[in-house]
């Protein structure tokens, strides 16, 4: 677990807004990460700075418990264009946690992940925590993901 300085930046991609109860993420971000795929969105993200993916839970409307939205994109030089169907969204950055996961994507890597960050005892800000799915995240049966949670 480490401390780092998160710079601001900026984001495009598709999102969703979705919850923790009863299990309605768990639908809503994998069919969200399908239409990532299949709609080809990372080749489609203009001004991209390089091919990582984020997947962000921001907006939230309190703490984990309640609605959020997850944003799964790519970090871009400008918002000026942001294509039909897409969104663009700022971030501030700030103080973060870094924690990573290391295994197979399809045996709920993340979602264990998450299990385990719900029950640290972290000064948790609900700003903007995401997933970085870089280099290491190409090879789904032995991924290593990194985990940045806003802290104050």
């Amino acid at each position: 677990m480490n401390n780092v300085k998160i710079e601001p930046f900026k984001v495009i991609g598709i999102s969703v807004r979705t919850t923790n109860e009863n299990n309605q993420a768990g639908k809503d971000i994998p069919a969200l990460w399908s239409r990532f795929i299949s709609d080809k969105i990372l080749d489609a993200i203009p001004n991209k700075i390089d091919r990582t993916v984020y997947s962000i839970y921001t907006d939230y409307e309190s703490d984990h418990t309640k609605p959020y939205t997850t944003v799964l994109g790519c970090k871009v030089a400008s918002l000026e264009t942001i294509p039909d169907g897409m969104v663009g969204k700022s971030f501030n950055g700030g103080n973060y946690i870094k924690l990573s996961a290391k295994g197979d994507l399809m045996q709920d890597l993340i979602v264990n992940k998450w299990l385990e960050i719900w029950e640290m005892d972290l000064e948790r800000v609900f700003t903007a925590d995401f997933e970085v799915f870089g280099e290491k995240a190409q090879n789904p049966i032995d991924a290593e993901i990194d985990f940045l949670i806003a802290v104050k």
